[in-house]
């Protein structure tokens, strides 16, 4: 008898979008299909005030079905999770993004390696005997830039913020303001045509945008999922980009317009 109750009542909030519980879950869905929400947007459509869409995001980011911004939510995407659950997921994709990456890099120069999962693979493989200099404000790039005895590590300092994997705090924009680097590899959490490239935090956006006005080129590695995410602070625009490394399955309406947008497009190929 509580079987049949419990299966009509679910029944029911499906049938029903009006019910909070129905409204979630087609919140969920949306959010699991990659999808931002709005909450003002969201209140519109379900003809509900926006308090309730709001309870409906934080009882979802409390299930970590998404992550809360300003007016809304994300989907957690792989870019918006901690850098010590990032660095093991897509190793082989990360790898292969790493080595044409590694290619663009001249013997002596100054290069700033920012933050993320894709840039430590690079680390990984950076060129031999090239007497290369690297600047980094993430932990785990200065450790495997350490391991190195060819290559010279200097460290931005600062407070660690752990999401990040690094220093982003004033310190560390400070920090960099203060260099000239020949060469940068930022970090990305979204690519867009229109919206340029982003980043989740408001802190890392800040810091990210200091190391592009301090670098004369600017590179983005960026798996095929960040073609299609979103991310609420801007970067920057992708003309400022020079080169945008993309993996071989990105969707090819969206390269096109990529390399409209301004830089020069890349798309990484496993070396034999």
């Amino acid at each position: 008898m509580h079987v049949y109750i419990l299966v009509r009542a679910r029944y029911a909030a499906r049938m029903n979008p009006d019910l909070p519980l129905a409204r979630r879950d087609e919140l969920a869905s949306r959010l699991s299909s990659g999808q931002s929400l709005v909450a003002a947007n969201l209140a519109v459509e379900f003809a509900v005030s926006e308090d309730a869409i709001r309870r409906d995001l934080r009882a979802l980011a409390s299930e970590g079905k998404c992550r809360r911004v300003y007016g809304g939510a994300l989907p957690v995407l792989p870019a918006a999770l901690p850098m010590a659950a990032r660095i093991d997921m897509d190793a082989d994709r990360k790898r292969i993004l790493a080595q044409t990456a590694a290619s663009l890099i001249q013997p002596g120069q100054f290069l700033f390696l920012d933050s993320g999962s894709t840039n430590l693979a690079l680390a990984n493989i950076l060129p031999a005997d090239f007497e290369l200099t690297v600047v980094t404000n993430s932990v785990d790039i200065a450790a495997a830039v350490l391991r190195r005895t060819d290559l010279q590590l200097v460290m931005t300092g600062g407070l660690v913020d752990q999401h990040v994997g690094g220093s982003v705090d004033p310190t560390s924009v400070e920090f960099v303001r203060r260099m000239s680097f020949d060469m940068c590899f930022i970090g990305a959490c979204a690519v867009s045509t229109s919206r340029g490239i982003g980043a989740f935090g408001l802190s890392d956006a800040a810091f990210k945008r200091a190391v592009v006005a301090a670098s004369a080129q600017k590179v983005v590695l960026a798996t095929t999922a960040k073609l299609h995410a979103r991310a609420p602070y801007s970067v920057a625009n992708m003309k400022e980009i020079d080169f945008l490394i993309v993996e071989e399955d990105a969707p090819g309406d969206v390269l096109a317009a990529l390399s409209k947008s301004g830089p020069t497009v890349m798309t990484a190929v496993e070396k034999s």
